[in-house]
């Protein structure tokens, strides 16, 4: 029978969690399939412990775990080695993406895959109320990320991406990013593996309060993706090297 994870890193979201928790729970017991949410609170300056923590108490299938460090790659990195899931999901704590739309990434509404990521650019998908300013700035990261290093698919960093329990145990121990730039060298590791991965057209709704500085991260993020190359050369993504 399908289980379903939902990893949510959440870091200095007060504001924004308890909403989308209800929302999310709320929509889990109507399903027949058997679920558990994970929320990863990481390096937090505010109640966003607190509030994760309320919600389990009145909520069995949701776990907390607290990491003391910031960064997106560490939370989801921890969630999904974590999660007992058949697909294991990850799922910004904004729902920028309806949680209606998970079932899109569960069969049998999808093809088999080992890695599924949400796309706000193929045919069928939708984006409302997103700034020209930062959709132009997303195109073009993402054609220096097809240039550099993940050919072939439209919108690597889209916050919402499905994996397969089979490929979490050898895939994530490899992930050596910690902050934004991650799922690029997850999926990075990914084709060099030959793994599967589809791109499943989403509705995609701007929410204001993004953590990413549109400037200083972008930098970063593409200085990332050189030293993504650079650990491959290197042999760093091997599971002698992870083991180390």
């Amino acid at each position: 029978m399908t289980r379903l994870s939902i990893i949510i890193p959440a870091h200095n979201e007060e504001e924004r969690l308890p909403e989308s928790l209800d929302r999310i729970l709320a929509f889990l017991n109507t399903q027949t399939y058997e679920s558990e949410v994970i929320v990863v609170e990481n390096g937090s300056r505010d109640r966003t412990a607190d509030i994760a923590l309320a919600h389990a108490e009145h909520n069995p299938n949701l776990q907390v775990i607290i990491e003391k460090e910031a960064g997106k790659g560490l939370a989801v990195r921890s969630g999904m080695l974590a999660a007992s899931g058949t697909y294991r999901f990850i799922c910004d704590a904004d729902l920028s993406m309806p949680i209606e739309q998970v079932n899109r990434f569960l069969p049998p509404a999808c093809p088999e895959y080992d890695i599924a990521i949400a796309s706000r650019e193929i045919q069928g998908s939708k984006r409302y109320n997103e700034p020209e300013i930062r959709h132009l700035i997303g195109r073009v990261y993402n054609l220096l990320v097809r240039v550099i290093a993940v050919p072939g698919l439209q919108d690597t960093q889209c916050g919402f991406k499905s994996f397969h329990h089979s490929v979490v145990e050898s895939l994530f121990p490899l992930q050596r990013l910690d902050g934004w730039a991650f799922d690029v060298e997850l999926l990075y590791i990914a084709q060099k593996m030959g793994l599967n991965i589809i791109e499943i057209p989403i509705d995609w709704y701007y929410m204001p309060g993004s953590r990413i500085n549109i400037f200083k991260d972008s930098i970063k993020m593409f200085s990332d993706l050189f030293a993504i190359r650079r650990g491959w050369r290197k042999g760093l993504y091997s599971h002698d090297s992870s083991s180390q």
